[in-house]
């Protein structure tokens, strides 16, 4: 084989870098099967099992509500060591270890008691080794792979475990009905014991580290100090943990919320259907149009999308605005997290990427935990949804102004070469 100049190159030389397979690309779909293992850390996992544990162990919903609330924000702290352990010891081994808490959490979930404290121990850990840490795991193993243009590689990684969730749900909501939760909810511990983290023991791999003559030519990234001292962390993780509250709030409410403007349960079930397809689409789009148009102009498209609609959604009436509605929520919601996704690779380098990206996630955490307290505080003061969502419109606004305008650290040119 000749290269471009028409020259054989040497016998026993490496190929071009351009021609190497990037394993990058296998990377991509093992980092979704780990973000859907975070099934039993997250609210719409232990959702699967909510109504069949509070009949078990004989919990209130307030009291069961106040657990899960102090178990999220406790639980965002693991975090912090999380990242740090991945730039220091490398995602492969680290996301292995977080599998297996994770599962161990959830398996002795499935034989807790009713006791408070046992049982907020228990749930803390799954929300802390899943929830927190397992996804910090997911998504720096994608970007420690794809520094300079990850926007096509997060969106392959974001419609994967769309997908995967998808199926998830269907298979776990499934065992739940027909065993009960606790033999639903061991099965997914084992089967993230036994099968997904030796899976990644097998296949994960550490993405290679610069080499010296880039290393020694640029910069490999900003470190976890400089990014928290730059407006686009936290424009961009604003954006995220603002999305993350009204999404939280919102979705936890939704029935209601629709309820008031005349619409039944039916179509509130139709309505999340079509905005999880919209979502898919939007993840998608924003693939093929995060290297044209740029992650900053991405997410203020995004947000003034999601701006748009809550601000129109306490005037909806009719089911053809309901389903535009839908249409803009699912479009915005797959691009945030498109971008969310992608912008920290790319705007700090990969060389801190774990501590950054558990920074991020940490306050998206947080602002997910408080959503639905804000939301049922204002129908408590004033028994509609409807004010909450004409003061946050506006300050969704603001971040899309601000993400459209932002520019992104010098180290996003002069990051850690790309595999």
């Amino acid at each position: 084989m000749t290269n471009a100049a028409g020259h054989v190159p040497p016998a026993g030389l490496p190929a071009s870098p351009s021609r190497r397979f990037n394993y990058g690309w296998v990377v991509v779909p093992l980092a979704a099967l780990v973000m859907v293992a975070t099934l039993p850390g997250r609210s719409q996992g232990l959702g699967l099992i909510t109504e069949p544990l509070l009949a078990d162990l004989k919990i209130g919903r307030v009291d069961y509500a106040s657990m899960n609330l102090w178990a999220t924000l406790i639980g965002s702290a693991f975090c912090f060591p999380a990242g740090w352990a991945i730039d220091r010891f490398g995602v492969r081994l680290v996301t292995v270890a977080m599998l297996l808490a994770t599962g161990a959490s959830a398996w002795a979930l499935s034989f807790t008691s009713g006791a408070y404290f046992p049982l907020l121990l228990v749930v803390t850990l799954t929300r802390g080794f899943g929830q927190s840490a397992l996804s910090v795991c997911s998504i720096t193993a994608v970007g420690k792979w794809f520094t300079q243009r990850p926007g096509p590689a997060m969106g392959v990684y974001s419609f994967l475990l769309s997908m995967c969730f998808i199926a998830a749900f269907l298979v776990v909501g499934k065992s739940v009905r027909v065993e009960g939760w606790r033999p639903a909810w061991s099965g997914v511990a084992m089967a993230l014991i036994f099968v997904i983290a030796p899976l990644m023991l097998l296949l994960l791999r550490n993405a290679p580290k610069p080499t010296q003559t880039t290393a020694a030519a640029s910069p490999s990234g900003l470190t976890l100090g400089d990014a928290l001292r730059t407006p686009a962390f936290w424009v961009f993780a604003g954006a995220a943990a603002l999305y993350g509250l009204v999404s939280s709030g919102l979705g936890l409410f939704q029935e209601a919320v629709l309820a008031e403007r005349g619409f039944d349960r039916e179509t509130y079930e139709k309505l999340l259907g079509m905005s999880t397809g919209m979502s898919l689409l939007g993840q998608l789009a924003a693939a093929g149009l995060a290297t044209r148009v740029g992650l900053g102009r991405l997410s203020g498209l995004s947000m003034l999308l999601y701006a748009s609609a809550l601000g129109w959604l306490p005037f909806i009436s009719q089911r053809g605005e309901l389903w535009a509605f839908g249409a803009l929520m699912g479009a915005a919601g797959g691009t945030v997290v498109v971008v969310f996704f992608a912008i920290w690779s790319q705007a700090f380098g990969g060389a801190h990427l774990g501590r950054i990206q558990a920074a991020a996630q940490f306050v998206t955490v947080i602002a997910s935990a408080v959503g639905p307290l804000i939301f049922a505080k204002c129908h408590a003061l004033t028994g509609s949804y409807s004010p909450i969502l004409f003061m946050l419109a506006p300050i969704v606004l603001l971040f899309a102004a601000a993400g459209w305008r932002v520019r992104l650290p010098a180290a996003s040119t002069t990051t850690a070469a790309t595999p």
